[in-house]
């Protein structure tokens, strides 16, 4: 990766000279101006609750292990000795739980959640895949400081893990907490491992990498029961609601956070799936880790908010600031050669 030789004065000189020499403190508010319209088009998925079985026969449900498969290249590789960043005195370290699939991680991006509900006297077992809604004006990516993350043309939200510093702003503004941070990895232990950053935060990018081939997500390629659907947004919708029609049911993601890309569909009401999955996170071993999501209905979108709005409006500068430098970096070293 192009940061490998960055050193921590070389990276400071060139995000404050590119910075200032790109004006991109004012530039930047109209970004931030920009993002506040959400994008119609680009993908979207639809989860249909009523095909998804968990894949009964195999110990790893396949999408889970479709999604693994094909990014185990890009999953993070920690440095052997970790050091602590002040304030804190701990770090979010998954080495040892690679292969943990029972929750979101930096090593597992998608997931299987199980739960059982009664419903009009009728009892459902639902298994709910989940991973990154993919928001239409994704809080993540308009309040990350350091700009690291991004709306791609085909609306998915990616992290740049070259460029984010671990401070999980993301997974706080989060209505799902979904992003996963691990620690001793990316560029804060170039610059200051000690004062700044935390690691590299990981997440479901749509197989960004598979999008720009023409190709669909793995998750939905290897799903044997056409559980999940992938296409232009505004068609995946209408698909949804015709679904969500036909068996009275019910959908969710359709105005969860301003809109997302990601519509599940269930035969029962998401208060009472989001009930149950409070149970089940209850009973998770950490209850208050991250990386088990509930599902709240009709939650809002933190960029609606009046903090929510001055804090993009603050932030927008630095974030243009550090994007510039990077950029400069990259350019300097050839790295918008790379692909990573």
């Amino acid at each position: 990766m192009a940061e490998n030789n960055l050193s921590r004065r070389e990276f400071l000189k060139r995000t404050l000279a590119a910075g200032v020499a790109g004006g991109v403190v004012l530039s930047n508010l109209d970004k931030v101006a920009a993002a506040a319209e959400p994008k119609s088009e680009g993908f979207g998925t639809m989860i249909d609750l009523t095909r998804c079985d968990g894949c009964p026969d195999q110990k790893v449900p396949r999408c889970v292990q479709a999604c693994r498969a094909e990014n185990k290249d890009r999953f993070p590789r920690p440095a052997e000795n970790i050091p602590d960043y002040w304030p804190q005195r701990k770090k979010e370290d998954w080495r040892g739980k690679e292969n943990l699939t029972t929750r979101l991680t930096p090593y597992n991006w998608t997931f299987v959640q199980h739960v059982q509900v009664d419903h009009k006297g009728r009892t459902y077992k639902l298994h709910i895949p989940r991973r990154c809604m993919h928001c239409l004006n994704p809080p993540c990516a308009n309040l990350c400081p350091f700009s690291a993350q991004e709306v791609t043309k085909e609306g998915a939200v990616v992290i740049n893990p070259d460029l984010c510093f671990g401070g999980a702003k993301c997974r706080e503004v989060c209505p799902w907490g979904i992003p996963a941070r691990q620690a001793g990895v990316g560029l804060y232990m170039k610059v200051m491992p000690e004062l700044v950053g935390g690691g590299v935060m990981y997440k479901c990018d749509m197989c960004s990498p598979r999008l720009a081939k023409g190709q669909t997500p793995a998750c939905v390629e290897a799903c044997p029961r056409g559980a999940i659907t992938f296409g232009p947004r505004s068609q995946i919708l209408a698909q949804a609601k015709k679904r969500a029609e036909e068996i009275n049911g019910y959908i969710y993601g359709e105005k969860e956070n301003g809109g997302t890309r990601t519509f599940y569909i269930s035969p029962v009401p998401f208060t009472v799936i989001d009930a149950a999955l409070k149970k089940e996170k209850a009973k998770q071993p950490n209850p208050d880790a991250p990386g088990f999501p509930t599902m709240p209905v009709g939650v809002g979108n933190y960029l609606d908010t009046a903090n929510g709005i001055a804090k993009s409006l603050l932030i927008a500068p630095v974030a243009g600031i550090f994007a510039a430098g990077y950029a400069a970096y990259r350019s300097l070293k050839g790295g918008e050669k790379d692909e990573r």
